[in-house]
């Protein structure tokens, strides 16, 4: 049996893309539906996907919701996989009369509750057969969410990491003096988004901790510059001159590689963050807070360390280690490669999410 799938996406990462074209050779019938001013548009094109241009403007497009129904109604799918929130409730609404399963991808921990009528418009619906989580955080959320295991049968969400290839991270690091870093600097990096539920100000706080006047700097990449009460707790903190705002970058993965380690002190939410895979493709050793998905990427004490939630003390520590035993943290960034090479990788991928197709249409 050849499947024919449809994939509803809005601009897809490169895992995402790598997915597509992984079943593509596969030989599965996919189309994609997808925003042309995406990144990785162009290389979809170029592997000779059929791509269907698409850009959703929220979770009830009238239009989007018709152009996605003309294409259901244009061929025999055999499934229907979206991958975010907008993706999936203008498709269920545009399959209104059709029976053609779903499958939902998921990519953070919370926001869904069987006493949320939202929810019961997208995860929740019956047509949503299987939901792809990213971490298995993510699928233990659903199922141990407040009536979850009745609402939800235990095999509706599925783990499928987001497969990568080290193939992809081969950067030159950056040249970090230019945020006026010392040459000779330890750097500590985090890169990520400016909500408080990234934990940056444990970052902040584990300054507090350090043995003062240490060659540690501190680089935040990522659109919080402006971003006041970070500032105000920088400069009260002893290590204010060892802080650096890099902005936006479309080079993050690249000041990674560059870095002596990437800490992602997430409190609550994370999925699986990508920020840690890209810096442990390029040997980065991560310190991560024992929060959503991040722990499932480290094989603690070997290709990074795992700390507490909320507490700057550990994550203080962690760095010390690393700071102060370069050999440790050689060998940590020799394990980060290797494991995303042997345990994330594009191809694992590809084989789940088709054995799951397979599953769902039998």
């Amino acid at each position: 049996m050849t499947l024919k799938l449809l994939c509803i996406t809005d601009c897809c990462d490169r895992p995402e893309s790598e997915l597509f074209i992984g079943l593509h050779k596969q030989g599965v019938k996919i189309d994609v539906m997808c925003n042309p001013a995406g990144r990785h548009f162009n290389r979809l094109q170029e592997a000779g996907l059929p791509l269907i241009k698409s850009c959703l403007k929220g979770r009830f497009d009238r239009k989007g919701i018709s152009h996605i129904r003309r294409q259901l109604r244009s061929k025999p799918y055999d499934l229907v996989h979206t991958f975010d929130n907008r993706a999936l409730q203008n498709a269920l609404f545009a399959s209104l009369g059709l029976k053609i399963p779903f499958i939902a991808y998921r990519g953070i921990v919370a926001n869904v509750s069987v006493f949320d009528p939202a929810s019961w418009l997208t995860y929740l619906n019956p047509k949503v057969k299987k939901i792809t989580c990213v971490a298995n955080a993510i699928r233990d959320y659903f199922l141990q969410m407040p009536f979850g295991r009745l609402v939800l049968p235990a095999d509706k969400p599925v783990t499928i990491y987001k497969g990568h290839s080290l193939s992809w991270y081969q950067e030159q690091p950056v040249d970090l003096t230019q945020f006026g870093i010392p040459q000779d600097a330890f750097v500590v990096a985090f890169t990520g988004r400016d909500r408080p539920r990234k934990g940056v100000r444990y970052l902040i706080e584990a300054a507090d901790y350090l043995p003062p006047e240490l060659p540690i700097h501190f680089l935040l990449v990522g659109p919080m510059e402006n971003n006041q009460g970070l500032k105000q707790q920088i400069e009260a903190s002893p290590y204010r001159d060892h802080f650096h705002f890099a902005g936006y970058r479309t080079d993050a993965p690249a000041i990674a590689a560059a870095a002596d380690t990437l800490v992602m002190p997430s409190i609550r939410g994370e999925g699986l963050p990508r920020s840690v895979i890209e810096a442990m493709a390029y040997g980065t050793p991560p310190i991560v807070a024992d929060a959503g998905g991040s722990p499932e990427l480290i094989e603690e004490g070997k290709s990074g360390f795992i700390v507490p939630p909320a507490n700057g003390r550990a994550i203080a520590a962690a760095i010390l280690k690393l700071q102060t035993q370069p050999e440790l943290r050689q060998q940590m960034g020799e394990n980060a490669r290797r494991r995303i090479e042997r345990d994330f990788n594009t191809a694992q991928t590809v084989e789940q999410m088709l054995a799951l197709y397979q599953s769902v249409c039998r």
